[in-house]
Protein backbone atom coordinates (compact mmCIF):
# COMPACT_ATOMS: atom_id res chain seq x y z
CA UNK A 1 0.00 0.00 0.00
CA UNK A 2 2.88 2.43 0.58
CA UNK A 3 6.54 3.08 0.04
CA UNK A 4 8.74 2.19 3.00
CA UNK A 5 11.24 4.86 4.07
CA UNK A 6 14.90 4.21 3.31
CA UNK A 7 14.04 1.31 1.02
CA UNK A 8 16.87 0.77 -1.47
CA UNK A 9 15.97 1.21 -5.10
CA UNK A 10 15.62 -2.15 -6.79
CA UNK A 11 15.99 -2.70 -10.52
CA UNK A 12 12.60 -3.36 -12.05
CA UNK A 13 13.87 -6.29 -14.08
CA UNK A 14 11.99 -9.56 -14.35
CA UNK A 15 13.58 -12.54 -12.71
CA UNK A 16 15.18 -15.13 -14.96
CA UNK A 17 12.53 -17.29 -16.58
CA UNK A 18 12.49 -21.02 -15.99
CA UNK A 19 11.25 -23.82 -18.18
CA UNK A 20 7.60 -24.75 -17.73
CA UNK A 21 8.46 -28.02 -16.01
CA UNK A 22 10.85 -26.40 -13.53
CA UNK A 23 9.74 -24.84 -10.25
CA UNK A 24 10.10 -21.07 -10.32
CA UNK A 25 11.85 -20.99 -6.94
CA UNK A 26 12.98 -24.53 -6.08
CA UNK A 27 13.48 -23.72 -2.38
CA UNK A 28 10.88 -20.95 -2.24
CA UNK A 29 7.09 -20.59 -2.05
CA UNK A 30 5.11 -23.31 -3.82
CA UNK A 31 2.42 -22.34 -6.37
CA UNK A 32 -0.29 -24.28 -4.49
CA UNK A 33 1.16 -25.58 -1.23
CA UNK A 34 -2.02 -27.28 0.04
CA UNK A 35 -2.69 -28.89 -3.33
CA UNK A 36 -5.83 -30.99 -3.44
CA UNK A 37 -5.56 -32.22 0.15
CA UNK A 38 -8.49 -30.10 1.31
CA UNK A 39 -12.02 -29.48 0.14
CA UNK A 40 -12.79 -27.29 -2.83
CA UNK A 41 -14.56 -24.15 -1.69
CA UNK A 42 -15.14 -20.55 -2.64
CA UNK A 43 -12.02 -18.56 -1.89
CA UNK A 44 -11.74 -14.94 -0.85
CA UNK A 45 -8.55 -14.39 -2.82
CA UNK A 46 -7.40 -14.67 -6.39
CA UNK A 47 -3.69 -15.22 -7.07
CA UNK A 48 -2.28 -12.36 -9.13
CA UNK A 49 0.21 -13.03 -11.88
CA UNK A 50 2.81 -10.30 -12.12
CA UNK A 51 6.51 -10.03 -12.68
CA UNK A 52 8.99 -10.77 -9.92
CA UNK A 53 11.89 -8.33 -10.00
CA UNK A 54 15.48 -9.44 -9.68
CA UNK A 55 15.63 -8.04 -6.14
CA UNK A 56 12.45 -9.84 -5.11
CA UNK A 57 13.66 -13.11 -6.61
CA UNK A 58 16.97 -12.74 -4.79
CA UNK A 59 15.15 -12.20 -1.49
CA UNK A 60 12.98 -15.26 -2.07
CA UNK A 61 15.94 -17.46 -2.89
CA UNK A 62 18.06 -16.25 0.04
CA UNK A 63 15.48 -15.73 2.76
CA UNK A 64 12.56 -18.08 2.15
CA UNK A 65 14.29 -21.04 3.87
CA UNK A 66 14.91 -18.79 6.88
CA UNK A 67 11.74 -16.67 7.17
CA UNK A 68 9.17 -18.26 4.85
CA UNK A 69 6.73 -21.14 5.14
CA UNK A 70 4.18 -22.81 2.90
CA UNK A 71 0.64 -23.23 4.17
CA UNK A 72 0.35 -26.93 3.36
CA UNK A 73 -2.03 -27.86 6.19
CA UNK A 74 0.08 -30.90 7.08
CA UNK A 75 1.72 -29.76 10.31
CA UNK A 76 1.01 -27.85 13.46
CA UNK A 77 3.03 -24.68 13.80
CA UNK A 78 4.94 -24.07 16.99
CA UNK A 79 5.00 -20.27 16.98
CA UNK A 80 7.65 -20.08 19.69
CA UNK A 81 9.92 -22.26 17.59
CA UNK A 82 9.01 -20.40 14.39
CA UNK A 83 10.01 -16.99 15.76
CA UNK A 84 12.62 -18.13 18.25
CA UNK A 85 10.86 -16.43 21.17
CA UNK A 86 7.56 -16.39 23.01
CA UNK A 87 6.56 -12.82 22.14
CA UNK A 88 2.94 -12.10 21.15
CA UNK A 89 2.03 -13.13 17.61
CA UNK A 90 -0.29 -11.22 15.30
CA UNK A 91 -1.58 -12.78 12.08
CA UNK A 92 -1.84 -10.40 9.13
CA UNK A 93 -3.88 -11.68 6.20
CA UNK A 94 -3.10 -10.03 2.88
CA UNK A 95 -0.11 -7.68 3.09
CA UNK A 96 0.24 -6.52 -0.52
CA UNK A 97 3.81 -5.45 -1.13
CA UNK A 98 4.57 -5.51 2.59
CA UNK A 99 5.65 -1.90 3.19
CA UNK A 100 3.08 -1.26 5.94
CA UNK A 101 3.86 -4.64 7.52
CA UNK A 102 7.55 -3.80 7.66
CA UNK A 103 6.83 -0.40 9.20
CA UNK A 104 4.65 -1.95 11.93
CA UNK A 105 7.26 -4.63 12.64
CA UNK A 106 9.97 -1.96 12.97
CA UNK A 107 7.82 0.17 15.28
CA UNK A 108 6.98 -2.78 17.56
CA UNK A 109 9.86 -5.28 17.62
CA UNK A 110 8.39 -7.05 20.67
CA UNK A 111 5.44 -8.26 18.58
CA UNK A 112 5.86 -11.04 16.03
CA UNK A 113 3.97 -10.75 12.73
CA UNK A 114 2.93 -13.85 10.81
CA UNK A 115 2.10 -12.33 7.42
CA UNK A 116 0.08 -14.46 4.98
CA UNK A 117 -0.45 -13.79 1.27
CA UNK A 118 -0.38 -15.52 -2.09
CA UNK A 119 1.30 -12.74 -4.12
CA UNK A 120 4.84 -13.85 -4.95
CA UNK A 121 6.27 -10.38 -5.73
CA UNK A 122 4.87 -9.10 -2.42
CA UNK A 123 6.38 -12.04 -0.55
CA UNK A 124 9.78 -11.29 -2.04
CA UNK A 125 9.41 -7.58 -1.37
CA UNK A 126 8.50 -8.08 2.29
CA UNK A 127 11.39 -10.50 2.82
CA UNK A 128 13.72 -7.95 1.26
CA UNK A 129 12.40 -5.18 3.51
CA UNK A 130 12.76 -7.38 6.59
CA UNK A 131 16.34 -8.18 5.64
CA UNK A 132 17.27 -4.59 4.81
CA UNK A 133 15.85 -3.20 8.06
CA UNK A 134 16.95 -6.11 10.27
CA UNK A 135 13.40 -7.13 11.17
CA UNK A 136 13.60 -10.58 12.71
CA UNK A 137 9.98 -10.46 13.94
CA UNK A 138 8.40 -11.18 10.53
CA UNK A 139 7.58 -14.56 9.04
CA UNK A 140 5.98 -14.84 5.60
CA UNK A 141 3.35 -17.53 5.00
CA UNK A 142 2.37 -18.53 1.48
CA UNK A 143 -1.12 -19.85 0.78
CA UNK A 144 -4.69 -19.96 2.05
CA UNK A 145 -5.11 -18.29 5.45
CA UNK A 146 -8.19 -20.41 6.16
CA UNK A 147 -6.07 -23.56 6.04
CA UNK A 148 -3.44 -21.84 8.17
CA UNK A 149 -6.00 -21.01 10.84
CA UNK A 150 -7.90 -24.27 10.75
CA UNK A 151 -5.17 -26.84 10.24
CA UNK A 152 -1.90 -25.34 11.44
CA UNK A 153 -2.49 -22.97 14.36
CA UNK A 154 -3.35 -24.06 17.89
CA UNK A 155 -6.35 -22.72 19.82
CA UNK A 156 -5.68 -19.46 21.67
CA UNK A 157 -2.32 -19.04 19.92
CA UNK A 158 -2.77 -15.58 18.40
CA UNK A 159 -2.68 -12.20 20.10
CA UNK A 160 -4.21 -10.34 17.19
CA UNK A 161 -5.58 -10.49 13.66
CA UNK A 162 -5.11 -7.80 11.00
CA UNK A 163 -7.00 -7.65 7.71
CA UNK A 164 -6.17 -4.46 5.86
CA UNK A 165 -7.83 -3.56 2.57
CA UNK A 166 -8.99 -7.04 1.57
CA UNK A 167 -10.49 -7.58 -1.86
CA UNK A 168 -13.97 -5.98 -1.60
CA UNK A 169 -15.49 -8.18 -4.31
CA UNK A 170 -17.80 -5.29 -5.20
CA UNK A 171 -20.25 -7.15 -7.45
CA UNK A 172 -23.22 -8.51 -5.52
CA UNK A 173 -22.84 -12.00 -6.93
CA UNK A 174 -19.29 -12.07 -5.54
CA UNK A 175 -20.11 -10.94 -1.99
CA UNK A 176 -19.91 -14.57 -0.87
CA UNK A 177 -16.18 -14.39 -1.59
CA UNK A 178 -15.55 -11.65 0.96
CA UNK A 179 -13.29 -12.79 3.78
CA UNK A 180 -15.03 -11.13 6.71
CA UNK A 181 -18.05 -13.38 7.14
CA UNK A 182 -19.58 -15.12 10.15
CA UNK A 183 -17.98 -18.48 9.36
CA UNK A 184 -14.50 -16.97 9.09
CA UNK A 185 -14.90 -15.05 12.35
CA UNK A 186 -16.05 -18.18 14.16
CA UNK A 187 -12.89 -19.97 13.02
CA UNK A 188 -10.65 -17.03 13.86
CA UNK A 189 -12.17 -16.75 17.33
CA UNK A 190 -10.96 -20.25 18.19
CA UNK A 191 -7.35 -19.24 17.45
CA UNK A 192 -7.42 -15.85 19.17
CA UNK A 193 -6.67 -15.43 22.84
CA UNK A 194 -9.31 -13.71 24.97
CA UNK A 195 -8.74 -9.98 24.68
CA UNK A 196 -6.96 -10.30 21.32
CA UNK A 197 -7.68 -7.52 18.85
CA UNK A 198 -9.23 -7.94 15.41
CA UNK A 199 -8.35 -4.93 13.29
CA UNK A 200 -9.86 -4.49 9.85
CA UNK A 201 -9.57 -1.56 7.46
CA UNK A 202 -11.17 -0.94 4.08
CA UNK A 203 -11.74 1.91 1.65
CA UNK A 204 -14.86 0.24 0.21
CA UNK A 205 -17.74 1.66 2.24
CA UNK A 206 -20.35 -1.07 1.52
CA UNK A 207 -17.82 -3.68 2.68
CA UNK A 208 -17.04 -1.60 5.77
CA UNK A 209 -20.73 -1.58 6.65
CA UNK A 210 -20.90 -5.36 6.19
CA UNK A 211 -17.81 -5.84 8.38
CA UNK A 212 -19.34 -3.68 11.12
CA UNK A 213 -22.62 -5.59 10.95
CA UNK A 214 -21.06 -9.06 10.96
CA UNK A 215 -18.51 -8.33 13.68
CA UNK A 216 -21.06 -6.46 15.77
CA UNK A 217 -23.46 -9.40 15.68
CA UNK A 218 -20.87 -12.09 16.43
CA UNK A 219 -21.01 -13.36 20.03
CA UNK A 220 -17.24 -13.89 20.21
CA UNK A 221 -16.34 -10.24 19.58
CA UNK A 222 -17.07 -6.84 21.06
CA UNK A 223 -16.54 -3.43 19.53
CA UNK A 224 -13.79 -1.34 21.12
CA UNK A 225 -15.87 1.77 20.41
CA UNK A 226 -18.54 2.52 23.02
CA UNK A 227 -20.89 3.83 20.36
CA UNK A 228 -20.56 0.61 18.34
CA UNK A 229 -19.23 2.48 15.32
CA UNK A 230 -16.03 2.60 13.31
CA UNK A 231 -12.75 3.39 15.07
CA UNK A 232 -10.27 6.17 14.33
CA UNK A 233 -7.18 4.91 12.52
CA UNK A 234 -4.80 3.84 15.31
CA UNK A 235 -1.29 5.23 15.23
CA UNK A 236 0.23 1.77 14.77
CA UNK A 237 -1.41 1.32 11.35
CA UNK A 238 0.69 3.34 8.91
CA UNK A 239 -1.04 5.74 6.55
CA UNK A 240 0.13 4.31 3.27
CA UNK A 241 0.94 6.28 0.14
CA UNK A 242 -1.95 4.86 -1.85
CA UNK A 243 -4.33 5.35 1.06
CA UNK A 244 -3.23 8.98 1.30
CA UNK A 245 -3.86 9.46 -2.40
CA UNK A 246 -7.33 8.01 -1.97
CA UNK A 247 -8.07 10.30 0.96
CA UNK A 248 -6.98 13.27 -1.14
CA UNK A 249 -9.58 12.21 -3.69
CA UNK A 250 -12.31 12.04 -1.06
CA UNK A 251 -12.29 8.30 -0.44
CA UNK A 252 -13.40 7.19 3.01
CA UNK A 253 -11.26 4.66 4.89
CA UNK A 254 -12.89 2.90 7.82
CA UNK A 255 -11.09 1.06 10.61
CA UNK A 256 -12.76 -1.52 12.83
CA UNK A 257 -11.25 -2.57 16.16
CA UNK A 258 -12.91 -5.47 17.95
CA UNK A 259 -11.82 -7.59 20.92
CA UNK A 260 -12.11 -11.34 21.36
CA UNK A 261 -14.38 -11.78 24.35
CA UNK A 262 -13.48 -14.42 26.99
CA UNK A 263 -14.70 -17.96 26.46
CA UNK A 264 -17.85 -18.94 28.34
CA UNK A 265 -15.82 -20.79 30.98
CA UNK A 266 -13.60 -17.74 31.52
CA UNK A 267 -16.34 -15.20 32.16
Amino acid sequence: MSESPNTPDAPAQPAQRTRRDEPRFPDGPKPDPAGSHFERRIRSFQPRRSRVTTAQADALERLWPKWGLDIDGRRNLDLTELFGNDNPVVLEIGFGMGEATAQMAAADPATNILAADVHTPGQGNLLGLADHHGLSNIRVANGDAIILLREMLAPDSLDGLRVYFPDPWPKKRHHKRRLIQEEFLTLAATRLKPGATVHCATDWEPYAEQMLEVLGAHPDFENSQPDGDFAPRPDFRPLTRFEGQGLDKGHVVNDLLFRRVPHDDQR
